[in-house]
């Protein structure tokens, strides 16, 4: 790892005081800056670490109304920035993230691999059986979601807030457009793609204690889907017919046409053959057939060069070029 890479902490704060210390604890001496994000907490978080942490690399960062645990972290990233930090880490302050792997979601980010590091409790599928049976369901239907709204194929465990970003990435977010309650995870992925941002994941545990989650995954899916659909098109909108044009701008609505006029035209004469009696022809039956394939096989193209279309240049690198060349 670059030693001259200087790397920031970020802990959103909110009743969490019966963990908080442990955390910062063991946060170890890479890291040259910890802010502590009081979100309004009504335990008086931010209080509680100034009278009873003698850590001097904390920063106590207060929120005059609680924002979530996006408008947290975005507090959080911004004060990063005003100091230098060159890799921000997000970190929970309940003690399920262990502090001890903050070294590995910096190292690609270091060393120029990635953008954006993020945590994968599912990489190990043996230490997962601990993990609630809602939450494995739960989290697999939010990762698919997330797969089509933020066009990363490649990761997993969208909810994971585990993260890790380079600074010439996080000074282009758009922070007040961010989703800031919980949907924050997933809408940052959808906010990195339209920048080409590369994401890796990092293998993590699954670890519960007593901390109390106000998460609950079975409950926030149907909520969530609304808002990955209005990414999804965003994205769709902005990668293939606001930045680029390819075959794939023109494979996904002309199969999704195909799709509906095939439906639309074998369920209008399969009605009226229920109605009338007189069975469809053969050649009503295959031209039916044949407008579902034929969309069918557009919308799968469409999705192979989706998937295959996956940010593998970091963007910090290319930012860090161009300041050359400007130099």
């Amino acid at each position: 790892m670059d030693q001259t890479c200087r790397i920031g902490v970020v802990i959103p704060s909110y009743r969490v005081c019966n963990h908080i210390l442990g955390v910062i604890d063991r946060i170890g001496p890479d890291v040259c800056r910890i802010y502590v994000v009081d979100d309004c907490c009504p335990e008086g978080s931010g209080r509680f670490v100034e009278d009873n942490c003698k850590d001097n690399r904390v920063v106590i960062l207060r929120n005059a109304e609680n924002l979530g645990v996006g408008g947290a972290v975005m507090r959080g990233y911004e004060a990063a920035l005003d100091d230098g930090i060159d890799v921000i880490v997000k970190l929970d302050g309940d003690g399920q993230m262990d502090p001890n792997l903050i070294p590995a979601f910096v190292a690609p980010i270091a060393v120029g691999e990635a953008d954006y590091t993020k945590g994968n409790r599912f990489f190990d599928l043996e230490k997962t059986r601990g993990m609630p049976k809602i939450r494995l369901l739960g989290n697999a239907a939010l990762s698919f979601m997330t797969k089509l709204s933020s066009g990363y194929w490649d990761i997993f465990d969208p909810t994971n807030g585990y993260t890790a970003i380079h600074r010439d990435l996080a000074r282009h977010l758009p922070f007040r457009k961010i989703s800031q309650r919980y949907f924050f995870e997933m809408d940052m992925l959808f906010r990195l793609n339209t920048l080409r941002a590369v994401v890796l994941d990092i293998p993590m545990d699954a670890k519960y204690g007593d901390e109390v989650s106000n998460l609950e995954i079975n409950n926030i899916i149907a909520a969530f889907f609304l808002n990955h659909v209005r990414n999804f098109c965003k994205r769709l909108f902005y990668n293939y017919y606001l930045r680029d044009m390819s075959l794939a701008s023109i494979e996904l609505p002309l199969g999704i046409i195909l799709i509906l006029c095939g439906s639309i035209f074998g369920g209008y004469h399969w009605i009226l053959s229920i109605r009338t009696g007189i069975v469809s022809s053969a050649g009503t039956v295959m031209l039916s057939a044949f407008l579902l394939i034929i969309g069918l096989q557009f919308v799968l193209a469409f999705l192979a060069h989706d998937i295959a279309s996956v940010p593998r240049r970091p963007f910090h690198r290319f930012e860090k070029n161009k300041r050359n060349r400007l130099g």
